[in-house]
C-alpha cells in the first residue's frame, strides 16, 4: 500500500462496511506477464483478467471469501510489493 496510506481508516471502514467473514472483491491493474504473481495472493480463487487495448497492462479481478478486515489489508500489502501494480 502506498506510504501515506491510512491503513486504520481503512480498515474503520471495511469494519463498517462488511460483516466478517465477507466476501470481498480485489481488483488490481499490472503490467502484462504479473497476472501470475496477483493470483498467488489469493492461491484458490477464481481470477477474471481482461487485457488492455494495446496489450500492455492486464486488470485482474478476485473475489475472495476473507474472515476480517487484516486480512484484506494484509492482501493489498502483499501487492504492493508488486511491480508495477496499481489496487483499486
Amino acid at each position: 500500500m502506498e506510504k501515506n496510506f491510512d491503513t486504520v481508516a481503512f480498515k474503520e471502514r471495511l469494519e463498517d462496511q462488511n460483516s466478517f467473514p465477507a466476501l470481498y472483491m480485489f481488483k488490481f491493474i499490472v503490467p502484462n506477464g504479473k497476472e501470475s504473481e496477483i493470483a498467488a495472493l489469493l492461491p484458490n480463487n477464481e481470477m477474471k483478467i481482461k487485457t488492455s487495448s494495446k496489450g500492455n497492462y492486464v486488470s485482474a479481478t478476485i473475489k475472495a471469501m476473507m474472515p476480517d478486515s487484516q486480512s484484506i489489508i494484509d492482501v493489498y500489502e502483499k501487492a504492493a510489493k508488486i511491480e508495477g501494480v496499481i489496487s483499486l
